[in-house]
């Protein structure tokens, strides 16, 4: 199998090196996405031996990974495999990722980093995964890892959209689409000086809350937007049947039925134009899905 590394980086000259040097003894090409870095770590990377992408400015994991999918596609590779350029991962278990689809037994390997002692993984992490595995698939321990295997087939059925630190789960739901067969592997995961995020805890929880929202709406349109919808017009028609009775029993129109008319009003329309988002979403989805 031809097997390519792909490593996305963004101010890593302190471990790009260590991480370049492992990854070349498992895969055939290693390929490291430069996501703007303004320190050292082209230059380190280039002169080991690994080819560079070289990307101006910032842009996210999102743009890096969709990138690195389209060159594993261009190239024709069997496996790419992607490794967090920070040095958290070691390059030395990309055999137990490789095992699995060499085996024939799954398209994508996740290293998890649940599935052994978590102990060094900082809560902040452990609570964002767990708000992204629940929004993701259920029965997978760590949708968040950066540390995984994909096959020909995962390969050639996967782009990702997202920008943001929301890429990973994306991914996952596209594969679900495309029913590929996922499993995980026990890995060891190091954190410290140099093996953190580079997004503050606040923002990162923040990054990954709004990706949430958006991969939901556009995985369960229906759900997300059709339900409330329908909701504000129950709410709606209460106000409705309220203001009609106030008006019978009153036989004018006083501030109190004036107001709960505005508002019977106004609740059904917001409720009439998320159930009709809803509906549009999910007819867009459904031709898209079948025009590929």
């Amino acid at each position: 199998m031809t097997t390519i590394a792909c490593i996305p980086a963004y101010n890593e000259e302190r471990t790009i090196a260590k991480v370049v040097v492992g990854c070349q003894r498992f895969a055939d090409r290693v390929i490291v996405y430069d996501d703007g870095s303004t320190d050292m770590t082209s230059l380190i990377a280039e002169r080991l031996g690994a080819e560079v992408m070289k990307q101006e400015r910032n842009m996210g994991k999102g743009e890096a990974l969709r990138n690195l999918f389209k060159v594993a596609k261009n190239v024709g590779a069997d496996v790419m495999v992607t490794i967090d350029a920070d040095d958290q991962h070691n390059p030395m278990e990309i055999p137990k990722l490789l095992e699995p689809i060499r085996k024939g037994e799954a398209d994508i390997v996740i290293g998890s980093r649940f599935m052994a002692s978590s102990d060094s993984v900082p809560q902040h992490r452990r609570v964002v995964n767990r708000l992204m595995n629940v929004a993701t698939l259920g029965g997978i321990s760590d949708t968040q890892s950066g540390f995984r295997a994909y096959d020909k087939k995962a390969i050639e059925s996967i782009l990702p959209g997202e920008m943001g630190m929301g890429v990973d789960s994306e991914i996952l739901m596209d594969a679900a689409r495309n029913e590929l067969s996922i499993v995980e592997v026990p890995i060891t995961v190091m954190y410290g000086i140099g093996k953190t995020s580079k997004l503050n805890p606040a923002h990162h929880a923040l990054d990954v809350f709004f990706s949430i929202v958006k991969l939901t709406s556009i995985r369960h349109p229906l759900i997300f937007y059709g339900v409330p919808g329908f909701a504000l017009l129950l709410v709606g028609a209460y106000y409705l049947y309220h203001t009609v009775v106030l008006f019978s029993a009153q036989q004018q129109v006083t501030s109190l039925v004036l107001t709960y008319g505005l508002l019977a009003f106004a609740i059904a329309i917001f409720g009439l134009l998320a159930l009709f988002t809803g509906i549009i979403l999910f007819t867009l989805s459904t031709l898209i899905r079948k025009s590929q």
